[in-house]
C-alpha cells in the first residue's frame, strides 16, 4: 500500500510544484519588465527616463528584486520538469533543463546591466566627473544592453520551450493542445528575439512582435501553469512511461 500510495502522488506532487514555479515566473516576470521597467523607461529620452528612475527608486529596485524570484524560480523548474519529462525522453529532457538554465544564467548576468544604470543615477561623489547629460545618456546605454541581454536570453527560454512542447506532445500524461500551445509560444519568442538581432529597423515593427510573443506565449504558458497546479498529470500514464523508461534503461545497462 506504501509504495502504490508513493508512485501515485509523487509525480503530482512534482506536477503541482511545476505549476506553482512555473505562475511565480509568469508574475515576478511580467511585473519587472512590463509594470516596472515600462512604466519607468522612456525610449530614447535619457533625461526623462534618469528621473523616472530616481524618483522611484524603490520601484526600481523592486523590479530587480522580481527578476531574481523570476530566475531563481526558473532554475528549480528545471529540475521539476526534467523529473516529470524524462519519462518521455531522457536526453531530450535534459536539453530542455539546459537551456532553461542557459537562459537563467544569461538573464542573472544581465541584471548587472540594471545595477549600473542604478548607481550611475547615484549621485556618488566619483561621478562629479561627468556630466550630468552624459551620466543620464550612459544610464539610458545600459538599460538598452538590459533589453538585449533579454533577448539573447531569450533565444534559449525560447529553445528549451520548444523542447519542452515536443516532450508534453509525445507525453500522453499532459493534454497535447498544451504541448502545441507551447510550441507557439517557442516560436514566437524566437521569431521577436531573431527579429531584433537581424532587423536594423526593428524598433519600427517592436509593437507587432510584441503582440506576436505575447500573445501566445501568455495564453500556451499560462494555460501549462494553471494544469499542472490544478489538475496535474494522469499518474497511470505517467507511472506506465516511467515503468517503460526503466526497463528501456536496464536493457541498455545489461
Amino acid at each position: 500500500m506504501t509504495a502504490m500510495t508513493k508512485s501515485t502522488t509523487a509525480p503530482n506532487t512534482y506536477a503541482r510544484a511545476a505549476g506553482f514555479l512555473y505562475l511565480a515566473i509568469i508574475v515576478s516576470g511580467i511585473f519587472a519588465e512590463f509594470f516596472v521597467r515600462a512604466s519607468l523607461v522612456v525610449p530614447g529620452d535619457a533625461t526623462a527616463t534618469a528621473n523616472n528612475i530616481m524618483a522611484a527608486e524603490g520601484l526600481f529596485r523592486t523590479g530587480i528584486a522580481g527578476d531574481f524570484i523570476m530566475l531563481a524560480s526558473d532554475v528549480a523548474l528545471a529540475l521539476v520538469f526534467f523529473v516529470l519529462f524524462k519519462p518521455v525522453s531522457h536526453a531530450l529532457s535534459l536539453l530542455a533543463a539546459f537551456f532553461r538554465l542557459a537562459q537563467a544564467a544569461i538573464l542573472g548576468l544581465n541584471l548587472l546591466n540594471l545595477f549600473s544604470a542604478l548607481q550611475l543615477l547615484s549621485g556618488a561623489g566619483y561621478l562629479t566627473v561627468l556630466g550630468t547629460d552624459q551620466l543620464h545618456a550612459q544610464a539610458l546605454f545600459y538599460l538598452d544592453a538590459h533589453s538585449t541581454g533579454y533577448s539573447i536570453g531569450l533565444v534559449f527560454f525560447g529553445l528549451s520551450c520548444f523542447v519542452l512542447g515536443y516532450l508534453i506532445v509525445k507525453s500522453g500524461y499532459v493534454p497535447r493542445i498544451l504541448g502545441i500551445l507551447l510550441l507557439f509560444a517557442a516560436v514566437g519568442y524566437l521569431t521577436d528575439s531573431f527579429a531584433g538581432f537581424l532587423l536594423p529597423n526593428y524598433a519600427t515593427y517592436a509593437d507587432l512582435f510584441a503582440v506576436v510573443v505575447f500573445a501566445p506565449a501568455i495564453i500556451g504558458e499560462l494555460s501549462l501553469g494553471l494544469w499542472l497546479l490544478f489538475k496535474g498529470v494522469n499518474v497511470q500514464r505517467w507511472n506506465g512511461a516511467t515503468a517503460v523508461d526503466s526497463t528501456h534503461a536496464n536493457a541498455m545497462a545489461a
